[in-house]
């Protein structure tokens, strides 16, 4: 059995829309290393799209897990409950941002979490339309593709989407737009397409995923918050990629100042275990009627106990600390290869470590550079580094390392990437 032989089981067993980024099949993992079933070794910089944070097998994510097991495995905890659900949500809700009162509910994934958003909104104010934005990423659920602000590969030949769902522009001053200008966007949609009176809710990634790890500026989530107020619309902060640590805080709202109403988390929650919660305020939270909100897996014991143990670390490694320290690490070998290939590398930037190089033709930003973007996620791959794409246009290289990378990993993977470019360039 190797790769390639594992690679055409696949194909032949999967549904080509479950594709692959590379054709390395994992047999064990440690901290930011993976090793393949031929036993070449990988430094991975994409945590499994950001959900190991505490990185690959922590020995006390591991240990909380192994010792749940010996217990149980499901119970359900809509009908039978258990002591490390509560523990979990009280602790969720005392890290979310802001002082007004919380509430959590456990689903499965960041998609489910999005969904109860939308519902629990519209239950509390008793109406329809939510507004999203161009280039920002919700799932790939109905309700979360007609959300999502990029067509391919998420949209295309699965519509028709719900409706009551409008997007503005995100803003975005490197692709030149302003904060002034997608304010002003969210005042036409008022003007012409929906008045203010029927929105349910905002929603807003604080940093933009898929759509190419853009942040949204401070003034802007502020300015948002106070629409929101204005209108009695509910501001969801779609924190599923930026969350426990990522961007150097928990959460990537906290950068402006703000407490949103309802909050997603997912991916980095649980150290790759299965989980995801809407935290919110509990006025809001508690609209939906008993038995509204809920599913069969939502806060499974194994994902809690995992949460909990992620929690601790978390705190006991300082790891917001730390992401702080590795963005600026990454960012400064970026930085280096930019004044090597400017014209290729239009831009680098980073919250915390979550990273990006954005990849373009003859250093000009309207001229994305997917074909050579693509080329190097696979070189890097070829030669044992994980790195993941995104971006509207194909065009960004993402960094999203395990927060407890070593020192010696930042740079050999940095080593490894200037002589990816040198090999294609």
């Amino acid at each position: 059995m190797n790769n390639a032989s594992l690679k055409q089981r696949k194909e032949a067993a999967f549904a080509r829309g479950q594709g692959t980024l590379t054709h390395a099949y994992i047999e064990k993992a440690s901290n930011a290393e993976l090793w393949d079933i031929e036993g070449n070794r990988y430094i991975d910089l994409g945590s499994g799209i950001a959900v190991v944070n505490t990185g690959h097998n922590h020995p006390k994510v591991r240990a909380a897990v192994q010792a749940q097991l010996e217990k149980f495995s499901h119970t359900c905890v809509m009908v039978t409950p258990y002591v490390s659900a509560v523990e979990l949500a009280e602790k969720l809700n005392a890290v979310a941002p802001g002082d007004t009162p919380k509430k959590t509910i456990f689903v499965t994934t960041g998609a489910e979490a999005v969904e109860n958003c939308v519902k629990i909104a519209r239950a509390h104010t008793g109406r329809s339309g939510v507004i999203a934005f161009n280039g920002g990423f919700h799932g790939r659920t109905n309700m979360t593709m007609g959300l999502t602000g990029k067509v391919a590969p998420y949209k295309s030949g699965f519509g028709p989407f719900p409706g009551e769902i409008y997007h503005a522009p995100f803003p975005n001053a490197y692709h030149g737009v302003s904060v002034e200008q997608s304010l002003t966007a969210l005042n036409n949609l008022f003007t012409c397409d929906i008045e203010p009176g029927r929105v349910a809710a905002i929603i807003i990634e604080p940093v933009q995923g898929e759509g190419g790890f853009y942040q949204a500026p401070a003034e802007f989530m502020q300015a948002l918050r106070a629409l929101c107020d204005q209108h009695g619309i509910v501001l969801i902060a779609d924190e599923i990629q930026t969350g426990f640590g990522r961007t150097g805080k928990m959460f990537a709202c906290e950068y402006a100042g703000i407490e949103p109403d309802l909050l997603t988390m997912a991916k980095g929650i649980a150290g790759g275990f299965p989980i995801a919660a809407v935290v919110g305020k509990a006025e809001i939270m508690d609209a939906p009627l008993p038995g509204g909100l809920g599913g069969t897996y939502g806060g499974s014991p194994l994902g809690c106990v995992a949460a909990l143990a992620v929690l601790d670390v978390i705190e006991e490694e300082q790891l917001c600390q730390r992401a702080t320290e590795v963005g600026a690490r990454i960012v400064e070998s970026l930085k280096t290869l930019q004044n090597k290939y400017p014209h290729k590398i239009g831009n680098v930037r980073n919250l915390g470590a979550m990273i990006a190089m954005e990849l373009v033709n003859e250093g000009d930003v309207n001229r994305p550079d997917a074909v050579l973007t693509k080329a190097i996620v696979t070189e890097a791959a070829r030669n044992g580094l994980i790195l993941l794409s995104c971006g509207i246009r194909g065009n960004v290289i993402r960094f999203l390392p395990a927060l407890t990378i070593t020192d010696a990993l930042i740079e050999e993977s940095m080593q490894q990437l200037d002589k990816t470019f040198a090999a294609l360039l």
